[in-house]
């Protein structure tokens, strides 16, 4: 993942490319079944995101993270800290009710690619940011 860019530089090949490329990635930083979709934004630190950026030497492409992140009952994230743990639970598995979580989320997401194609991006960030 973290050198994702030569991977997608290969397919992103014209502007009309770049306009129609959706990255889906996992965000450590939001919560677990939360989406948030951006556009032409940094890559906060991530590195496969980081990648493609500087590979395409662009960031106007549609990004859609993905919530990872289990969180207490108020909402506050329990993040692993340090960069071992961090990778550990980046690389770990999910137990069977957060890949539930995920099942639901994944059809959101595709709902929200829909109405990117159909309808653009801001209507897909007005309806599927959450």
């Amino acid at each position: 993942m973290n050198k994702s860019g030569k991977a997608v530089a290969s397919l992103v090949k014209s502007k009309k490319d770049l306009e129609n490329l959706v990255v889906i990635y996992d965000d450590i930083d939001l919560p677990l079944g939360k989406m948030k979709i951006s556009f032409n934004k940094s890559s906060g630190g991530h590195r496969g995101l980081e990648s493609i950026i500087k590979a395409l030497k662009s960031q106007e492409f549609l990004r859609i993270r993905i919530g990872i992140t289990p969180a207490t009952p108020s909402g506050k994230l329990k993040k692993p800290h340090g960069e071992k743990p961090v990778i550990n639970f980046i690389l770990g598995e999910f137990k069977k009710p957060e890949l539930e979580i995920l099942k639901k989320l994944s059809k959101k997401a595709a709902e929200a690619i829909e109405v990117f194609f159909a309808e653009g991006k801001d209507k897909a960030m007005s309806l599927y940011n959450n």
